[in-house]
């Protein structure tokens, strides 16, 4: 045990000597993460922007604007005039809405009030935005006429003892009025779709997840320039040649390499909880299976991929080649679903390809230990193949 830990702590001091290693150990990962993500968070909104200046501040006109807030289809930003005025003229916006100083309760139960609004020709973006302002005007419009009413109605029955009873029912009316409007029951039902996507997919999910094996898999799949180096160097030989027995290297170097991927993988996914707001964590027990059997596959395949190489620069070249490209075939940089069917079911052949559905499985797909068995089952299948023809071609020099 002496041994395996000493061959770890070495290959670790050689690992991490250099700064350019923190680079790709998790600056990096973490950079490509939020920019395939397309930036973290939570999803945009896809409402037209339409600014809105408000020179009443009125409760009337605050209520307007909640009601624009509500909208699906326009999202209100206030701004002060001037400033309106420039995004309107710089084509920022498709329109604005001028709320005027007298949009007051006490000047509608007078007559009719009147909103300005602005838009560029021609556009449609503007059109929506008009159609959704006359829905929320309407809304407010009703809520308004209601509690007229009812105040109209109660007075008759019983005049108020004053101006401040009649405000106060004024006020209780139209809430009430609010109420009944929004759980009014539809009349239409509205269907978007009859089918459901079959593609599930998350851009953050997948960049997440994707992201994580492929920086983890190029280091392991390095493992092959560990031994090309120290076969260079002599210094593989001469350990051998010590009491120290092929699996005892074999092992310490392969422990050494999947405990440092398997932290990098805990901090990748630590970011993706805390900063990308994703259920990384809804199953640990599955998650960390998945991790451990990912690990290992990566690292047999370096292992065999270092019986191969000669130098250090060719196992260097090899691993990055190989790593990238598996992870793009294997769905990590892509959905595998924009793949032509027949490369989809060539690329079962990679590890990559069961790493991300697994990873999916738990980060995207909500499931658990049950679901991920069969692609942890195959990975462990692949560490078994890999590590078998590594150790069977195994050279010193």
């Amino acid at each position: 045990m002496r041994k395996i830990l000493a061959i770890f702590w070495k290959d670790t001091i050689i690992r991490f000597s250099s700064l350019s290693e923190w680079l790709f150990f998790l600056i990096l990962p973490i950079i490509f993460t939020v920019v395939l993500a397309g930036g973290t968070g939570a999803p945009a909104d896809n409402r037209i922007r339409l600014v809105v200046t408000d020179l009443a501040v009125s409760p009337l006109s605050e209520q307007l604007i909640t009601e624009l807030e509500h909208s699906d289809v326009i999202r209100p930003d206030v701004k002060e005039l001037e400033k309106a005025e420039n995004d309107l003229e710089g084509r920022k916006v498709s329109a604005m809405v001028v709320i005027p100083a007298d949009f007051t309760f006490e000047n509608l139960k007078k007559g009719k009030l009147t909103l300005e609004f602005r838009q560029l020709p021609n556009d449609l973006n503007a059109i929506a935005s008009e159609q959704a302002v006359q829905a929320a005007i309407n809304k407010v419009s009703s809520s308004v006429e209601i509690a007229i009413n009812s105040v109209a109605m109660a007075e008759q029955v019983h005049p108020f003892a004053s101006q401040n009873e009649r405000q106060a029912y004024f006020d209780t009316a139209m809430k009430q009025a609010q109420e009944k409007i929004d759980n009014a029951p539809l009349l239409m039902d509205v269907q978007l779709a009859a089918t459901s996507d079959e593609i599930e997919y998350d851009p953050r999910a997948n960049s997440s997840a994707g992201q994580l094996i492929t920086w983890v898999f190029i280091p392991l799949i390095g493992i092959s320039s560990l031994f090309a180096f120290e076969r260079q160097k002599g210094t593989l030989r001469r350990v051998l040649v010590t009491p120290t027995m092929k699996s005892t290297y074999l092992i310490g170097t392969i422990l050494g390499q999947v405990f440092w991927a398997i932290v990098q993988m805990a901090l990748l996914i630590g970011f993706g909880i805390l900063v990308m707001k994703l259920q990384w964590g809804q199953n640990v027990p599955a998650l960390i299976v998945m991790l451990i059997s990912s690990a290992l596959a990566a690292a047999a395949l370096g292992v065999m991929l270092g019986a191969f190489v000669k130098t250090e620069g060719q196992a260097s070249g090899l691993s990055i080649m190989t790593g990238m490209v598996m992870a793009l075939l294997g769905g990590c940089w892509y959905p595998i679903e924009l793949f032509p069917k027949v490369v989809g079911t060539i690329t079962k052949i990679l590890p990559t390809r069961w790493a991300m559905q697994g990873m999916l499985d738990l980060v995207l797909r909500g499931q658990g230990m049950k679901a991920i068995l069969p692609e942890a089952g195959v990975l462990l299948g692949f560490a078994a193949v890999f590590l078998f023809i590594g150790v069977w071609r195994f050279k010193y020099e």
